[in-house]
């Protein structure tokens, strides 16, 4: 996929422009929400909250209610509470800014049965707790009903800007979907999934948050590394908050069952257009939403004559700029499966990931994905686009799209998704104009050479637009991360940046202006893996603040925070062994 303008390129820009106007309500990006919520901010205790449950009010629940794993069949839900056991739990750690997202007074964090309501011990005041049934492709291949096995939602929370907020507490306890495993999760997990949650949100990339994180003072038993050496590990509970933990896989459980289940895919895409698309409801002619594909009047799309093709565009679009963020920011996600891919076009499910240290394309953090590394760093775009093909061949068997828009979308996906990246990287570099051999000649640099994927963008920002550099002077910018190179690898290296001068003093903006600029889309800050072991390793024994502080850097991931400097350090070497550097699913 090439940066060149073709009819898919002009009609991207077409889809672009008229979705730009008509999406008031909708989450294109999580910053959004949170531009005027301090300026009117409502503190409400836990018993005001304003719930409402559409999930369950609007769409069709299992008649029974008890935990048997079983197959649940011709439903989207199954009523359950939590029931994973306590012993004095603590709060670890919690967000302030998703406490404004929902109205809560954060006071509320220091009332004495906080960490009770939010284990799960004690019920929440008007919530009304389910597990979601859903399906989904694992590592290519179809794995049936999956469902929320640990995950129990407590409800919706409507705030005073008419936003709806979904509450979800993860390791809370067994539901029919959690098979042969216990419904629980652990505190090396939860901490992971907490902290990156909010650091993912203040890199701009847009995330499920996460409110609170509680141990449920319990044990867990888990196998890390699958090798028959399990262990006792501390018990946690996580409170994750979404406008809808929807699914690829929430569709394709009901289209797998077959007809007469198709009417449930129906009912759920109504279900999410109404509440999460709304935009889409009311389409008309002159939204000019019609694209031609190929040759004669039979290859024309029109989105204007059906709102499920148009919503899957969307679904495609913010899938592709989802991922295009994550190869910018140098994020692996690790279990890139169909029932991980939120319909919202929100990072979903923290498990084994991982973000660059050394730039390495076939960089996996989940040890499950190897030998095969499906799911590696460099992968992720065309799994983005396979995932986005299931997700339009769902809705294409239950007919609702036809398959010209099915193809359609999955066309949209890869242009967005070229239009996005090649866009982020023009920025992350500072360039004027999108360069595809100088950004191709540098990360072929950095992966011959492993170097650090975040520092070397921060630092690049130092290098001056001065043509009277001399040449063994041009590397002094990047010295803290060309370590150990030799004459040949410097002169490449001399020539690369050589050409980059050249680039980007052929415009008119200062030295500082660039800095500036590629400041603010590099970060300083990233959760690397081995800050969160600091933190999970402190945590362990007891004693929270690492935590803490770890979510105080992480809101600020593009100021220099001075004091704060080792947090941006290379990784020492007990960084690379395995449980640190690379996970399995196993939380």
């Amino acid at each position: 996929m090439d940066g060149d303008s073709s009819p898919a390129t002009t009609a991207a820009t077409t889809v672009d422009s008229i979705a730009d106007g008509l999406k008031n309500q909708s989450l294109d990006n999580n910053n959004h929400n949170e531009d005027t919520v301090s300026q009117n901010r409502v503190n409400l205790k836990l018993e005001e909250l304003k719930w409402d449950h559409s999930f369950v009010r609007e769409l069709p629940g299992d008649p029974r209610t008890d935990l048997v794993p079983r197959e649940v069949l011709h439903a989207c839900y199954t009523k359950v509470s939590p029931s994973a056991e306590v012993d004095n739990p603590q709060l670890v750690a919690w967000s302030d800014s998703v406490a404004e997202l929902l109205d809560l007074d954060p006071q509320e964090f220091q009332r004495p049965e906080f960490p009770l309501l939010f284990s799960g011990a004690s019920p929440l005041v008007g919530a009304m707790p389910y597990a979601q049934c859903y399906g989904g492709h694992q590592f290519g291949m179809w794995a049936g009903q999956l469902g929320d096995g640990r995950a129990i939602t407590l409800g919706e929370v409507l705030n005073s800007r008419s936003q709806r907020w979904e509450l979800q507490l993860k390791g809370a306890g067994k539901t029919p979907y959690s098979r042969f495993a216990d419904g629980l999760a652990v505190l090396r997990s939860s901490i992971r999934e907490f902290l990156c949650s909010e650091a993912m949100h203040n890199l701009g990339i847009p995330t499920t948050r996460a409110l609170c994180l509680v141990t449920t003072g319990k044990y867990v038993t888990r196998d890390m590394f699958y090798d028959g050496n399990p262990k006792d590990e501390p018990g946690a509970i996580v409170c994750r908050v979404a406008q809808s933990f929807l699914r690829f896989g929430s569709y394709q459980i009901h289209a797998s069952r077959g007809k007469d289940d198709f009417g449930l895919v129906r009912a759920l895409a109504d279900y999410c257009i109404r509440h999460h698309f709304p935009h889409l409801e009311n389409l008309s002619k002159s939204d000019s939403l019609s694209f031609t594909m190929g040759q004669g009047d039979d290859s024309v799309v029109d989105l204007t004559s059906n709102k499920y093709a148009a919503w899957t565009v969307e679904v495609a679009e913010r899938t592709a700029s989802l991922i295009a963020n994550w190869q910018g920011i140098g994020f692996t996600h690790g279990v890139l499966n169909t029932d991980n891919m939120s319909v919202l076009g929100l990072t979903i499910d923290y498990g084994p990931f991982g973000f660059l240290d050394a730039f390495d394309p076939s960089y996996t953090p989940n040890t499950t994905d190897l030998p095969g590394r499906r799911y590696c760093f460099a992968n992720q775009p065309d799994i983005g686009s396979w995932n986005i093909a299931q997700f339009a061949t769902t809705l294409s068997t239950a007919q609702l799209i036809n398959e010209k828009e099915a193809n359609y979308a999955v066309e949209r996906y890869g242009t967005k998704f070229m239009d996005e990246y090649q866009a982020l990287m023009t920025k992350k570099l500072g360039l004027p104009k999108y360069n595809k051999q100088l950004i191709s000649e540098l990360l072929k640099n950095m992966a011959v050479d492993k170097v650090d994927y975040t520092n070397f963008f921060r630092l690049l920002s130092n290098v001056k637009s001065d043509h009277a550099v001399p040449d063994d002077e041009l590397l002094i910018p990047l010295k803290a991360v060309l370590l150990d190179i030799g004459k040949e690898r410097r002169d490449a290296w001399t020539s690369w940046v050589k050409s980059y001068i050249k680039e980007v003093s052929a415009t008119s903006i200062s030295d500082q202006e660039r800095k500036h600029s590629m400041d603010s889309v590099n970060p300083k800050y990233i959760l690397r893996n081995y800050l969160c072991q600091s933190a999970i390793d402190a945590a362990e024994l007891g004693d929270f603040e690492e935590v803490r502080r770890l979510l105080r850097v992480m809101e600020r991931p593009y100021d220099e925070q001075p004091g704060m400097e080792k947090y941006a350090r290379l990784p020492p070497a007990w960084a690379y062994r395995p449980g640190v550097c690379m996970l399995s699913c196993s939380s």
